[in-house]
């Protein structure tokens, strides 16, 4: 399988290819993973790119069918308000060792009082229902945690002066405390969610007992296929070991471009058309596309990853068909809104016109202006 084809796959997956349409907000394959919310309009605007009639960010955050917490690697995800109880199984580590990996440094104290890490985000996931009886903001949930929980939970905060529960237990032991973040705050509010169906509050015993489409390995191999247990362990901040233990039993190995990969079987058995070259989106900085830790595959030019890939301040991507063309920035002015490309090929005239097309898609969406395109 040559590069093209993975990720004509991946973009037919995930219905970038979709053009907008009258369909429920639900109706997106992505929402089975999670669709990041970090940005300006992250979790929006990545909807609106596949077709989800999502017409602002106010819009996302009044949707009741729309749910939104932190899952995996502590960041905020929407999801069906439908799934919530199943993500909180789906999302959940599958062991002691992989939940060590993903709470960062927060195992080692937990072990040196003879507590494991799963067990530590039941404490915290249990001390936060006990908290967050009515919506409360982040900083006042944490304050509250500190006076609960022994110290073995909590590290010291050199810019406060003071101690608070470690950031990733906290952030991962919301949703298991079936807490979720009220859409739209800044700093984040946390609220119960309404009739949450269990009754124990902590890490699910068993990931795989989600449904199928939400277990995490399956939908990132569906999404993001084809892909190894290594690339999975990083998007879920887990070790390919861990998850090597909860590989698919039907999934099947492919080459591409000379590396060994696996992917889920066709569901009609055949592979989709490679993706229109008049296919143009304005991908936000955290996209799922953009998520995948196969890099050299969708951007081959390593020299180009740390323009893609920052450690801070991450752009946009300009895909082009099945290509990353060159990167976007947002620069607003007031109720305008002009887009900073930076092309790494000259655009050709009819592709630079898709462009400012999307650039007024992402104008309209913020409710301004666009004032132009500008390169450099």
């Amino acid at each position: 399988m040559d590069r093209q084809e993975a990720l004509a796959r991946r973009i037919a997956a995930q219905q970038l290819d979709r053009a907008p349409a009258p369909r429920p907000l639900t109706d997106a394959a992505v929402l089975d993973l999670g669709v990041q919310d970090t940005g300006r309009d992250g979790a929006s605007w990545a909807l609106a790119n596949r077709g989800v009639p999502v017409a602002s960010p106010a819009a996302l955050a009044e949707a009741p069918e729309l749910a939104l917490a932190w899952t995996l690697r502590g960041a905020p995800h929407h999801y069906r308000r439908a799934d919530l109880p199943d993500i909180a199984v789906a999302t959940s580590p599958f062991s002691d060792a992989d939940a060590a990996k993903r709470v960062v440094g927060a195992a080692a104290p937990l072990a040196a009082v003879g507590t494991g890490p799963r067990e530590g985000l039941a404490e915290v996931a249990a001390a936060l229902r006990a908290v967050v009886e009515e919506p409360l903001v982040k900083g006042e949930a944490s304050g509250r945690l500190g006076a609960l929980l022994p110290e073995q939970h909590l590290r010291d905060c050199v810019p406060c002066g003071t101690r608070h529960v470690w950031e990733i237990p906290f952030r991962l032991g919301a949703l298991y405390a079936g807490l979720e973040l009220v859409p739209g705050t800044s700093p984040p509010v946390l609220r119960r969610v309404p009739d949450w169906p269990r009754t124990t509050w902590g890490p699910a015993e068993d990931p795989d007992g989600a449904p199928a489409r939400l277990q995490v390995v399956r939908a990132y191999l569906r999404l993001l296929g084809p892909a190894t247990p290594a690339d999975v362990a990083g998007f879920l901040d887990s070790t390919a070991t861990e998850v090597k233990r909860h590989w698919p039993a039907d999934a099947v190995e492919v080459v591409v471009e000379g590396r060994r990969a696996w992917q889920l079987p066709d569901e009609d058995g055949r592979a989709p058309a490679a993706a229109p070259d008049d296919l143009v989106r304005l991908l936000g900085p955290f996209d799922l596309l953009l998520q995948g830790r196969d890099r050299t595959l969708l951007v081959p030019d390593r020299d180009r990853h740390r323009a893609l890939w920052p450690t801070l301040g991450r752009p946009g991507a300009v895909l082009v068909g099945t290509e990353v063309a060159g990167t976007w920035r947002p620069r607003a002015s007031g109720r305008t809104l002009a887009v900073r490309l930076d092309p790494w090929r000259p655009l050709a005239p009819a592709v630079r016109a898709l462009v400012e097309e999307e650039a007024e898609r992402l104008a309209a969406h913020r409710g301004v202006r666009l004032s132009g395109l500008e390169e450099g």
